[in-house]
């Protein structure tokens, strides 16, 4: 006789929830949340990447990161009206449209008003479009300090490349050898690395300055660290203008950051300077010879800063000749020389980092307030003029405001206020042009919205 068995049904052990797995989720949630900001990092990083000739400066081509730039702004468009996403503030509206009354008289206005196009275009995309774009994509202050930690990560690469242009004379010539650090922008857009690096060496020390409450130890720790790297790069690129701006803008800063604070933060300054260029020898003769410069402007001044000097003169005549709209958008280099003396000389000399030697002609005043006057007349620099005071002072205003009240987002606005005030400095000895000018109205962008953007501070934070 036979037995037999009914076989248990077999316990099978528990497994996972159905569904995805937690990490899968996590990267879900966080990608649907990242996602609006993606066309503004695109157009942030893209600035690391190698660039053609045909979009240098001086060429006319258009960069990669201006292509972005356009699909940056009808992203933030299409967002706004799809998803009736937050529009402007009127006071933001007014405040960064009211330039784009000086650009169209002086376009309109002018003897050919078709040759200002590109101009009117160049001008509405760098102070009009792109911070309006940023201020409405930008939701709080973690979606900031996304955007700055891209532009610091975008210093640290054009560093990089910089320094070693320098130690292995591959940069852009200067005094008869290749040392020049410029990163991937060429001998022509000598001033595109050093902008670069000014911003990413500004948005780490305002990091490490205020760190908000929760921030990672690692992060303390790498923010100080990577401003204290870009020095090098900074210094390498024989920069005046950014020297002089990014010591302003840093000093600023750290006054604002309180007494204590800002103590402690000259001394480790100084140490970092003091080990980099005196300790390490880090182009010290060079670079003294240069800072030495800045103090013989009248005295001895070289070619550049007489080339400057003749250039600034004409602007005040086009002006005189033409104070209300000025010669219209474009048109400095069309009156230059009806208006320059015989000392200014045929263009200057551009040659290194894989490119061949050139004539850079000289097609603006390497001034932007006086380009404005020379261009748009009183009308336009009154609008352009009036918009960034209203929003360095807004942003001053709330950061001091940020501070008494103790809130978590002060860092974004240490950041912001040192990049307006780089950027409005810089402005006395630079101007528009090459690939870099783009992230000019991405500062901007950051800045408005730290200052005229409506939020809920605590949620902001």
């Amino acid at each position: 006789m036979s037995v037999m068995w009914a076989a248990e049904p077999a316990v099978l052990p528990a497994g996972p929830p159905a569904g995805p797995p937690p990490t899968a989720d996590r990267i879900r949630r966080a990608a649907a949340h990242w996602w609006p900001l993606l066309p503004l990092i695109v157009t942030v990083l893209l600035l690391a990447a190698p660039l053609a000739p045909q979009s240098q400066a001086g060429s006319g081509g258009l960069a990669p990161a201006d292509l972005a730039s356009g699909v940056l702004v009808l992203f933030a468009l299409v967002r706004v009206v799809r998803m009736r996403a937050r529009p402007l503030t009127p006071v933001a509206a007014i405040v960064l449209g009211i330039p784009a009354v000086g650009f169209a008289v002086a376009t309109v206005t002018a003897a050919d008003p078709q040759a200002g196009l590109p101009g009117l275009v160049r001008y509405l995309q760098v102070f009009v479009l792109v911070p309006a774009a940023v201020v409405l994509l930008l939701r709080d202050a973690r979606d900031f300090r996304v955007v700055v930690g891209c532009l610091t990560a975008l210093a640290l690469v054009q560093g990089a490349i910089g320094i070693h242009q320098y130690a292995t004379g591959t940069g852009a010539s200067y005094m008869g050898e290749d040392i020049r650090a410029v990163g991937t922008f060429g001998p022509t857009d000598v001033m595109g690395m050093a902008t670069v690096v000014a911003y990413g060496l500004l948005a780490a020390a305002a990091l490490a300055l205020r760190p908000p409450a929760g921030t990672p130890r690692r992060v303390r720790l790498l923010a100080p660290a990577a401003a204290g790297v870009l020095i090098v790069p900074l210094a390498l690129s024989f920069s005046r203008g950014s020297w002089i701006a990014t010591a302003v803008a840093a000093l600023a800063m750290i006054l604002l950051t309180g007494l204590r604070q800002a103590v402690r933060a000259l001394a480790v300054l100084t140490a970092v300077g003091v080990v980099l260029v005196g300790g390490f020898g880090v182009g010290s003769e060079m670079i003294s010879q240069r800072l030495s410069s800045i103090t013989q402007v009248t005295a001895a001044p070289d070619r550049s800063v007489t080339d400057r000097y003749t250039m600034w003169d004409a602007a005040t005549s086009m002006w005189r000749e033409q104070p209300a709209a000025g010669v219209g958008l474009k048109g400095f280099p069309a009156h230059r020389d009806g208006h320059a003396s015989i000392g200014l000389s045929s263009g200057s000399d551009t040659a290194g980092a894989g490119h061949a030697f050139q004539k850079q002609p000289l097609l603006s005043p390497h001034n932007m307030y006086l380009l404005v006057l020379s261009e748009q007349g009183l009308i336009g620099l009154t609008a352009f003029v009036g918009s960034w005071a209203a929003v360095l002072v807004g942003g001053v205003r709330r950061l001091v405001h940020a501070r008494r009240v103790r809130t978590a987002a002060a860092d974004c606005g240490l950041a912001a206020v040192g990049l307006m005030l780089w950027q409005t400095v810089d402005f006395l000895y630079a101007d528009i042009g090459g690939p870099s000018t783009v992230l000019t109205g991405v500062v901007l962008g950051l800045a408005a919205w730290w200052a005229l953007a409506a939020r809920d501070e605590k949620a902001a934070a």
